[in-house]
């Protein structure tokens, strides 16, 4: 696997720190565009990008702003517009970069929002979009004290910043034991940023019949971050254009969790359906360990 490091020009003209993946050998076959979730960066990733580029995907993804080796305050967003074309100009990046190859736009927790918002709203050209624990609504209710600081500091002082709250051990099983120290990674969330997304969620449930590529979605039965019954929710009115997973015991990041190469595999067998049903190429079978 060829790693490279990447400049993303955004279109406030800030550089965010991105990332590409691809396999050392072979003609890849298609372009996945990740989104990170909130307080974290794309260097987690790497696992995911060792299954993608193994069947010959190649994966884009970068540290949202005010995230990991980006610039910008920590956690912090002036609005969801910053961030979906952000999105945006990933996917842009990878066409310059795999020039004729399907790209498939991937979210994962707040990067799902991301993501979903920039499909429903900016429409890219992509041939699919996969959504994991999406951040639609949260699975848990902020202390009062919090909602309330925070609707007063969203309208006062967007940028102002509290602590998300959230307990590493609830990422993935065994989190709290395997979990290495990161210090790119943080926990900090502002008002502006919370209530941008909290309303985004709501506004993409309300208005996903407009989306016009099809969707994978997973999110875990034991997610205690975000809601899976905001995605079922999703899945639901999307009906045959979404294709859902409820993962039996899942953790918010399925991706790091016990059952992770199965989740993966299911990510690259969706992928491979929809480059078969397009007819892009004859799919080979796929090996699993």
């Amino acid at each position: 696997m060829v790693y490279e490091e990447l400049l993303l020009t955004a279109n406030d003209g800030i550089e965010l720190f991105a990332r590409e993946w691809r396999a050392a050998e072979g003609a890849p076959r298609a372009a996945v565009c990740l989104v990170h979730g909130m307080g974290e960066h794309g260097g987690r990733y790497e696992e995911v990008a060792s299954v993608l580029t193994a069947v010959g995907f190649v994966l884009f993804n970068y540290d949202q702003r005010g995230h990991g080796r980006s610039p910008g305050k920590r956690g912090h967003c002036d609005s969801i517009a910053q961030l979906t074309g952000d999105a945006a100009a990933l996917i842009n990046l990878a066409k310059q970069r795999c020039p004729g190859l399907p790209v498939f736009l991937y979210g994962h927790s707040m990067g799902g929002n991301v993501a979903l918002s920039c499909a429903l709203r900016l429409q890219p050209e992509i041939t699919g979009l996969i959504l994991t624990s999406p951040w639609l609504r949260l699975a848990f209710l902020p202390p009062a004290y919090k909602l309330w600081i925070g609707e007063k500091m969203a309208r006062l002082w967007p940028a102002f910043s509290l602590s998300t709250g959230l307990n590493s051990a609830n990422l993935y099983h065994d989190a709290e034991l395997t979990m290495p120290v990161d210090p790119l990674a943080h926990n900090r969330i502002s008002a502006g940023m919370f209530y941008a997304l909290k309303e985004e969620g709501e506004w993409a449930l309300a208005n996903c019949d407009r989306l016009k590529v099809p969707l994978l979605l997973l999110h875990g039965t034991a997610d205690n971050i975000t809601s899976m019954p905001a995605s079922k929710e999703l899945a639901d009115k999307l009906d045959k254009a979404c294709t859902f997973y409820a993962w039996e015991d899942g953790f918010h990041e399925l991706h790091n969790d016990r059952d992770k190469e199965r989740m993966l595999y299911t990510v690259v067998d969706w992928i491979e359906g929809i480059l078969k049903g397009r007819g892009i190429q004859d799919i080979e079978e796929i090996i699993r360990p």
